[in-house]
């Protein structure tokens, strides 16, 4: 990845908020926009790379997909393995 200026990190906002965010990305110049997620929020970043590719950009298309786990330090658990998620959308 180019930098992570073009990063939109999912959570837990509406999925319009983060097409909003990647098309303003796209409408700033750059040719690719890397959606990043984990957990629970994986099906969320999915949905606003559709949202974005179907209805809002029809000529974007899916460059790259990249999922992980990633350790993650819990106050109950100790460490907890997450998934992760990265999809790179590009013009």
């Amino acid at each position: 990845m180019s930098g992570e200026t073009n990063t939109v990190l999912v959570g837990r906002k509406p999925v319009l908020n983060y097409v909003l965010a990647c098309l303003a990305l796209l409408r700033s110049g750059v040719d690719e926009v890397c959606i990043k997620a984990r957990g629970r929020a994986i099906s969320r970043a999915v949905d606003v790379a559709e949202v974005l590719r179907t209805r809002f950009v029809p000529e974007l298309k899916v460059k790259d997909i990249s999922i992980g786990t990633e350790q993650v330090q819990t106050e109950e658990a100790g460490t907890a393995n997450v998934s992760t998620i990265e999809i790179v959308l590009s013009k």
